[in-house]
C-alpha cells in the first residue's frame, strides 16, 4: 500500500471512539460526463461528428431521431466513438396529441440508452394546468421507459429559477425535472445572476447547459465558455457542493451579426471546451 493510500484523518466521536476517513473523502464528489450539443455547429454540424472526439469530447446531445433514422444515427454514433447523453425532445404542449408524441420519443429514448430527453417548456397559450397534467403524463411514460424529462430555462415554465420550483411543484413528478441553462438566465431576466437562481432550483435540476451570455437583456449575444458574464467555477461549486453527477453539456450560440465560418465554429467550441475543463473535472 503507497503512503498516499494511508494518509487520512482521525475523527473522535462522542465520549468513545475513533474513526478513520481518507485524506480525500471530504473533497471527493461524482464526476458528470460533459458533452457537446451538436446544433452548437450549426449549419457546420456534420464537422462535429469527427471534431469532438478529437478535442476530448465523447458525449453529446442530439435531437431524438424520427424512428426510421434510429439505426443510422446509432450506427453513425458507434462509428465515430460518441455517446449520446441528451436528447432533444419536440412536441407542442399546447395540443392534446403532445402526450402520444412524446411517448414515442421516450421509446427512442430507451432503445438508444438515452435517460434524459430535454424539452422546451413552452404552453402556446394553453392553460397552465393542462400543460402541467400533460407533462404528469408524459412523465409516467417515461417513468416506464427509464428517461427523465428536463425542462429548459425558458419561458414561460422555466423562465428562472422561481418559475421553475412553480412548475416542478405543480408537476410534482419524479421523471420530470429541471435542465438548468446557465446563459439563459441573464437573456430571459434582466439583472438576474445564474448562480442565485441555480441554487434555488438546484433540488430539482437533472442536467445542466453551460452557456455563456453578454449578461445584456434579451440580447443574443453567447460567445464561448469564459468569455461572458457567466461565473462558471462557481456555478460548478455549487453543482459539486449538492453532489450532481448529471449530464452537463457545453452549448454555443454565438453572436448576432456574426458569422462564423467552420474553423472559426470549431475554433470557438475547443475554446470553451478547454476553459471549462480548465476550471472542473468531468468525465
Amino acid at each position: 500500500m503507497g503512503r498516499s493510500s494511508i494518509l487520512g484523518v482521525f475523527i473522535l466521536l462522542w465520549g468513545t471512539c475513533v474513526i478513520w476517513l481518507p485524506a480525500n473523502a471530504a473533497a471527493s464528489a461524482p464526476a458528470s460526463p460533459l458533452a457537446c450539443r451538436l446544433t452548437s455547429y450549426g449549419k457546420f454540424e456534420d464537422a462535429a461528428w469527427t471534431h469532438l472526439p478529437s478535442i476530448g469530447v465523447h458525449y453529446v446531445f442530439l435531437s431524438v431521431p424520427a424512428p426510421d433514422q434510429v439505426e443510422y444515427t446509432m450506427k453513425r454514433l458507434k462509428e465515430h466513438g460518441l455517446t449520446p447523453l441528451v436528447m432533444r425532445g419536440n412536441t407542442d404542449l399546447s395540443k392534446e396529441s403532445c402526450v402520444d408524441e412524446l411517448a414515442v420519443q421516450l421509446a427512442t429514448c430507451e432503445r438508444m440508452g438515452v435517460e434524459y430527453m430535454f424539452l422546451s417548456p413552452k404552453r402556446n397559450g394553453a392553460e397552465k394546468a393542462a400543460v402541467f397534467d400533460r407533462l404528469r403524463k408524459a412523465g409516467d411514460i417515461a417513468k416506464q421507459h427509464g428517461v427523465i424529462i428536463t425542462l429548459e430555462t425558458h419561458p414561460d415554465l422555466g423562465t428562472n429559477g422561481d418559475v421553475h420550483v412553480e412548475t416542478m411543484k405543480a408537476i410534482n413528478h419524479p421523471n420530470v425535472r429541471v435542465n438548468f441553462d446557465t446563459g439563459n438566465i441573464t437573456f430571459y431576466n434582466k439583472g438576474a445572476d445564474a448562480i442565485a437562481e441555480l441554487r434555488k432550483v438546484i433540488d430539482y435540476v437533472a442536467t445542466v447547459e453551460l452557456k455563456d451570455h453578454s449578461g445584456e437583456f434579451e440580447t443574443w449575444s453567447f460567445p464561448p465558455l469564459g468569455q461572458g458574464v457567466v461565473q462558471f467555477p462557481a456555478i460548478l461549486q455549487v453543482l459539486k457542493e449538492h453532489r450532481f453527477a448529471g449530464p452537463v453539456t457545453i452549448e454555443f450560440e454565438g453572436v448576432k451579426g456574426v458569422e462564423l465560418d467552420k474553423e472559426q465554429t470549431k475554433k470557438a467550441i475547443a475554446d470553451s471546451v478547454a476553459y471549462i475543463k480548465s476550471v472542473g473535472q468531468f468525465k
